[in-house]
């Protein structure tokens, strides 16, 4: 993770002295499926992670292995079953599995987890949520939207923050053990940087992530909610480019501060200043909606080092332009680098995600709002959004509903478009799902269940394991 200046570590040590954080326990149940009826075994409690520096070995794991195709179609994806064996938090070995039997030896004490032909899967990754805001794990309550539109909500929020602010941190840990249970080991968050909240949102949310640091990670993203200049939330964004955070956002620079230019050219100037990437919500359509793309395009192409780096959240004037200003909007995109981060659905606007993937944009996706005053219908699961992306755009094929994956991992697939294995090899990071599914194919159609979520090596999820 990205940091300039003081680091996330002492920032939360210098700065959160005193606040009363507590880790949310987790409610994750034992899997029957990873049960050993015969050879018994310790269960893994709630919360009690394999040390990363412990060997595991993953014996009965399913993975892809090619598609299956008839002339030019793609109609079944090939698997086998696998034992892949897991040292210091990295994937260190993959053997072809025969007659179920552990085809090598494990490399030192160890434990063994029979997965009982479960699928792996890359871990998935919630690219746009607001963790260090939210009612989950409270009482339930339905948005009131009131008047005004976003400045109304704006005004809403800054009645309600200090509230929120409250036990922000225990309501994050929840949160974050929610998102694990969908099997996101990772996000990227926005966090409240403005007057109401100065960097309290912020301080409270990276306590969160430290607790969680072993089993969770994240990038931060200070976020000026209620304007950038609308309520003068430069000098905050100032000092949390100096706190930990990894990207300068902003939100419709031209509806809240009356100028797409002077906040373009702050959020970018601070960015450069200190090492960040970009990522900013526009929700407006229309004129200002295109100038405010087009702005970012030409400041990002002037600065070659933030291609790449630089994302618009939302950008929901892709939906609600003309087909050929959005061919015209995706070649630039493509050409600079930024990245599109769409929520899926949004009432009835439908984004052009399959032109913007044709184009080469970089395209990801977020649970963004989970019951909070902006939202409700969040469930954490990124799996559930690369679902709703194949009803909307059509992907029922085999080879569609399987390139669908990427939305909920961020372009890791198992297979390549040519039907490759792609994912896992020896030397990558164990971060992975075992999921109720015979292919990825299936796990986007059915949403499946996931099983267990492996991070670093550890596993995050209580079941039953077995010694060597």
């Amino acid at each position: 993770m990205a940091s300039t200046g003081m680091n996330r570590k002492n920032f939360i040590k210098k700065s959160v002295l005193g606040i009363s954080g507590f880790s949310m326990l987790s409610s994750f149940g034992e899997s029957k499926d990873f049960r050993d009826e015969k050879h018994g075994g310790t269960v893994l409690q709630e919360n009690q992670n394999i040390s990363a520096m412990d060997t595991l070995l993953f014996k009965n794991v399913r993975l892809e292995t090619g598609f299956v195709s008839q002339g030019e179609e793609v109609i079944g994806t090939k698997t086998d079953l696998f034992q892949v064996e897991v040292v210091n938090g990295k994937i260190s070995k993959i053997t072809a599995q025969h007659g179920g039997a552990v085809g090598g030896p494990v490399s030192g004490a160890g434990k063994v987890i029979d997965a009982k032909g479960k699928l792996m899967l890359p871990a998935f990754k919630d690219m746009h949520i607001h963790l260090d805001k939210t009612f989950y794990g409270e009482k339930w309550q339905a948005v009131r939207r009131g008047s005004g539109g976003v400045k109304g909500m704006i005004a809403l929020e800054q009645k309600t923050m200090p509230e929120i602010l409250k036990n922000a941190t225990a309501k994050a840990e929840k949160l974050i053990e929610l998102l694990q249970s969908k099997g996101s080991t990772f996000a990227r968050s926005h966090v409240n940087v403005e007057p109401t909240s100065k960097l309290e949102a912020l301080k409270k949310l990276q306590l969160a992530l430290d607790n969680k640091k072993d089993s969770f990670s994240a990038e931060l993203v200070a976020f000026p909610q209620h304007g950038l200049f609308y309520t003068d939330s430069v000098p905050y964004m100032k000092d949390a480019a100096q706190a930990g955070i990894d990207f300068i956002g902003g939100v419709d620079p031209f509806s809240l501060d009356g100028s797409i230019e002077k906040p373009i050219d702050f959020t970018v100037q601070l960015a450069l200043d200190h090492g960040k990437g970009i990522d900013i919500h526009l929700h407006e359509g229309g004129e200002s909606g295109v100038k405010t793309v087009e702005y970012l395009l030409d400041k990002v192409l002037e600065n070659p080092g933030l291609k790449g780096k630089t994302y618009l959240s939302h950008c929901f004037v892709l939906g609600r332009v003309e087909r050929q200003k959005q061919e015209e909007l995706a070649v630039r995109l493509a050409e600079a680098e930024v990245g599109i981060i769409s929520t899926i659905p949004f009432g009835g606007l439908q984004m052009p995600i399959p032109m913007l993937l044709k184009h080469g944009v970089k395209v990801m996706t977020g649970n963004d709002s989970i019951v909070d005053h902006w939202n409700t219908f969040g469930t954490g699961s990124v799996l559930e959004k690369a679902n709703l992306a194949a009803q909307l755009y059509g992907y029922v094929s085999e080879f569609d509903l399987s390139r669908a994956l990427k939305l909920a991992n961020v372009e890791v697939l198992p297979l390549d478009d040519k039907g490759n294995m792609k994912w896992p090899k020896v030397g990558d990071v164990a971060d992975f799902v075992l999921m109720e599914a015979s292919c990825s194919a299936e796990a986007v159609s059915r949403v499946s269940d996931v099983n267990m979520v492996v991070k670093n090596g550890k596993v995050i999820k209580d079941l039953k394991i077995f010694e060597v």
